[in-house]
């Protein structure tokens, strides 16, 4: 089976009358690509919004089935401002940013079915950073763009959406007609998850601030719960899975709305093995990785309108710092994207 991210370059002829004048144009072509300069968002130390630096990088050129993504939009996430302050660790310097939305420029020479233009959006490993005008993409980060979104709209989901897709199915096996209770509903992650609990038929309970109420109903949720003013284990319990977007205090009161054989499921910190066996539960913590097939399953419960992303502001990329900031300091409601292109 191909690749999804095998592209097409039809400006080259494998037949056997191909031109060979064609051949000279094409390594032009390359040698051109491959001296341009562009603009990415990098530290070369760790601390605060201050050592963002818009630099100017040789553009990335794809090899194998990889292809180079001219970046439409961007999302920002919590793992960005965690690596600019040295939390999450690594060789500077560094392009920040996991997720993008954009168009194939470049194809690499193993790639066959995709053309220059075609919309892909994709989570990438942490090798790379999306906070840039280009960045290579590989065959098992990418899927197509869903057509109902625009390319800022669509760089919202790849992070947040993979990681809600894996702790609900992949960790917490959530099926239809159980009971989940998802931490942090408005946010990023929580957002998403919620509509995707929905989707597989799950009741869904959620924590979240008063004012968030009408947002998360809308999104789904059969019942919300004010974490400032309730206390969650007085209004919910027998609950197959937690979902854990917020950790401490939080996650530690949560073991006793699980039912017995139920599960906790975080992505932010480890759950306690005591607590799980007292609980007569399960424990689990995960860092999500980029699965090309899952993100395509997104796309058509995108595409057949049972998820949309919630986009709360938009940054162009030269104010990346502000965008941090606000994600940072702010109670904000699902994504911040950046706009690199129109």
């Amino acid at each position: 089976m191909k690749s999804a991210l095998e592209c097409q370059d039809r400006r080259v002829s494998h037949s056997p009358d191909a031109r060979p004048a064609s051949r000279p144009a094409l390594d032009r072509e390359t040698r051109r690509n491959s001296m341009a300069m562009i603009k990415a968002v990098r530290i070369h130390r760790f601390g605060g919004p201050e050592v963002l630096s818009l630099d100017e990088v040789p553009m990335p050129q794809p090899r194998d089935d990889e292809v180079t993504l001219k970046v439409c939009a961007a999302s920002v996430n919590p793992v960005d401002y965690r690596t600019r302050e040295g939390s999450v660790g690594g060789d500077l310097p560094v392009t920040l940013g996991r997720d993008v939305s954009g168009v194939v420029e470049l194809c690499g020479t193993r790639a066959h079915t995709l053309k220059k233009g075609d919309p892909m959006y994709a989570m990438l490993g942490n090798d790379r950073g999306g906070n840039a005008e280009y960045v290579v993409v590989k065959a098992t980060e990418a899927a197509a763009k869903p057509e109902r979104l625009s390319h800022v709209e669509a760089a919202a989901v790849p992070l947040a959406g993979t990681t809600a897709w894996q702790g609900l199915f992949d960790h917490g096996d959530l099926k239809s007609g159980q009971r989940v209770l998802i931490h942090g509903g408005a946010g990023g992650v929580g957002h998403l998850a919620i509509q995707f609990a929905k989707a597989a038929g799950a009741f869904v309970v959620t924590t979240v601030a008063a004012e968030d109420f009408d947002f998360v109903r809308e999104l789904g949720a059969d019942q919300a719960v004010d974490y400032k003013n309730q206390r969650f284990e007085d209004e919910v319990e027998d609950i197959d899975m937690v979902f854990d977007l917020v950790a401490g205090d939080t996650q530690d009161r949560s073991w006793s709305v699980l039912k017995p054989g139920g599960i906790l499921v975080s992505t932010v910190s480890e759950p306690s093995a005591e607590q799980a066996r007292l609980h007569q539960a399960r424990g689990v913590s995960y860092l999500a990785e980029p699965n090309a097939a899952q993100l395509a399953r997104i796309s058509r419960l995108i595409d057949a309108g049972k998820v949309t992303p919630f986009v709360q502001a938009t940054y162009p990329l030269e104010e990346v710092a502000k965008a941090e900031e606000r994600l940072e300091r702010e109670h904000t409601r699902g994504k911040i994207v950046l706009q690199v292109a129109a």
